[in-house]
């Protein structure tokens, strides 16, 4: 309709990539790697076509080992805060009661002065 905004830059039509978590960064990575693959090709050999396709292949490469290592970072640090949400949950739960692992008396803890 002529009052919805337009929802960002689409790669390929499909791919949003504003909205999409580490694809921006993926992309970006993917264009350096590729101008980076596709010089250093073209300047050792002086082979315009092949040159394109070394830098198209680095897009490729660079980007999907960019958007895997960023994606899998994200899934570690969801579980960390999950872990850590428990956490403070169950601290909230049980502080103060019999369960409260720091209301028991530790038996490893010294007496008294030494």
């Amino acid at each position: 309709s002529a009052g919805q905004r337009s929802s960002g830059f689409k790669l390929l039509g499909i791919l949003d990539v504003q909205r999409t978590p580490c694809a921006r960064d993926a992309i970006l990575h993917g264009a350096g790697g590729s101008v980076a693959a596709g010089m250093l090709f073209f300047l050792s050999t002086s082979r315009v076509r092949r040159s394109f396709d070394v830098g198209f292949a680095g897009f490729m490469l660079t980007t999907l080992g960019s958007w895997f290592y960023c994606r899998r970072n994200n899934a570690k640090l969801r579980v960390q805060q999950r872990v850590i949400q428990e956490g403070i949950r169950n601290k909230v739960v049980y502080e103060g009661t019999s369960l409260d692992p720091t209301n028991r008396p530790r038996a490893d803890a010294p007496s008294g002065p030494s």
